[in-house]
């Protein structure tokens, strides 16, 4: 997987936690830095080892599946993709969801939340040569600065941005998912 394979992905599983920030930071008014900072850090580290974990999951996998892994792959790929379209078609109310409260508990469930995709796409990348630390630094430091800034531009660009970006990459990600099926079955 190349380097900008690897940004792209980075960027992409991050835009779910981007629209919950930009939720959260409307509906804050005038989130503080620390506060912003602090969203970045736990949306950023929860996000950096839910691929890890299902990395995990899917190398002891491996070995049985080898023949399908890459239909896994896409199907996991396109099934997150889809999610992440649905949700920014839908929409509404639930884009800010808890956002009035700035409990850790909830900020961390938040997060669990909106990272267990990246779960998903760590099992994907269980099938394919990638370093997978390299992958869930990358994942984790994009989800930092995204949810971070999303906090502060939160009140100037309001939720509907947070769902369009939220959509772009779940087309990014089917895309992902499209590619490796296709590389598998006109490989020779």
């Amino acid at each position: 997987m190349s380097y900008w394979a690897i940004i792209l992905l980075a960027f992409s599983m991050s835009m779910d936690a981007f629209a919950v920030s930009v939720g959260r930071g409307a509906a804050l008014g005038r989130p503080r830095v620390s506060e912003a900072l602090r969203t970045g850090i736990v949306f950023g580290v929860v996000e950096a080892i839910t691929p890890l974990i299902g990395w995990a999951a899917g190398f002891a996998a491996a070995s049985y599946i080898s023949a399908v892994d890459h239909w896994i792959a896409f199907a996991l790929l396109g099934f997150v993709g889809l999610n992440m379209l649905y949700a920014a078609a839908r929409g509404g109310e639930d884009d800010a969801a808890g956002v009035k409260s700035s409990s850790f508990l909830i900020l961390v469930a938040t997060a669990i939340g909106t990272s267990l995709d990246a779960m998903a796409v760590g099992v994907s990348l269980a099938f394919m040569q990638v370093n997978i630390l390299v992958v869930a630094i990358a994942i984790g430091a994009a989800t930092f600065l995204l949810s971070s800034s999303g906090m502060l531009v939160g009140r100037l660009i309001g939720a509907r941005f947070g769902r369009i970006a939220e959509g772009v990459a779940g087309l990014v990600l089917i895309g992902f998912g499209v590619s490796i099926l296709f590389e598998h079955l006109t490989a020779v």
